[in-house]
């Protein structure tokens, strides 16, 4: 019984240092810029410089199905899956576009990589493109993401705006900010675009 009390003492332990582990590690790494333009209750209005993303589509229509196929993908290209066997450092946060017709999933990369001087993929579903600045507002919200809670911060963030009549335009997206293993202190985003009066 005593062995027994030790073990599972032992083991949770290491799951508790683990899990520091991997949230001061997610602190440490590069985070896309942005400045933030107008606080409110609900939500938030950023401005986002431009930035230089690697970007996989698909025809996955929702979370599950963009999230296991389109990260396998785009994190081959920066663990060294390149003309140049280069592994390019993880930044946050992953961007999902998930829509009827064609999804995508992007990686923002490195503030010091652009177009020029990134390696080439290896596998050609993974292009390089360069994402022009933009206002976008924010809804965020923890736990782990799914469907569900992306449809229901969605609709949250879209009456928020309409409340505030605040033009927004394209697509809702993702935005993912934790590995899977991270179970405390998850963040996650829902964005749109908006427009550009708040100069």
């Amino acid at each position: 019984m005593k062995t027994a009390v030790i073990i599972g003492s032992i083991v949770l332990i290491l799951f508790v240092v683990f899990q520091l582990y991997i949230s001061r590690a997610t602190k440490k790494s590069e985070n896309q810029p942005y400045k933030v333009i107008r606080v409110e209750k609900d939500f938030e209005i950023r401005f986002y410089p431009s930035s230089t993303m690697a970007m996989i589509t698909s025809s996955a229509k929702n979370y599950r199905e963009l999230s296991s196929s389109g990260f396998k993908k785009l994190a081959t290209y920066i663990f060294g899956g390149n003309k140049d066997n280069k592994q390019i450092a993880m930044t946050s946060p992953v961007h999902m576009d998930i829509n009827d017709s064609i999804s995508s999933m992007s990686f923002v990369m490195p503030a010091n990589y652009n177009k020029d001087n990134l390696p080439i993929p290896n596998n050609s579903e993974v292009t390089i493109k360069t994402v022009p600045e933009e206002y976008v507002a924010v809804i965020t919200f923890g736990g782990f993401a799914s469907d569900e809670s992306i449809k229901k911060q969605t609709a949250l963030l879209e009456k928020a705006l309409k409340e505030y009549q605040i033009y927004y335009y394209g697509h809702f997206r993702y935005l993912g900010y934790n590995p899977p293993y991270q179970l405390f202190g998850r963040r996650n985003e829902i964005i749109i675009s908006v427009n550009n009066n708040f100069k």
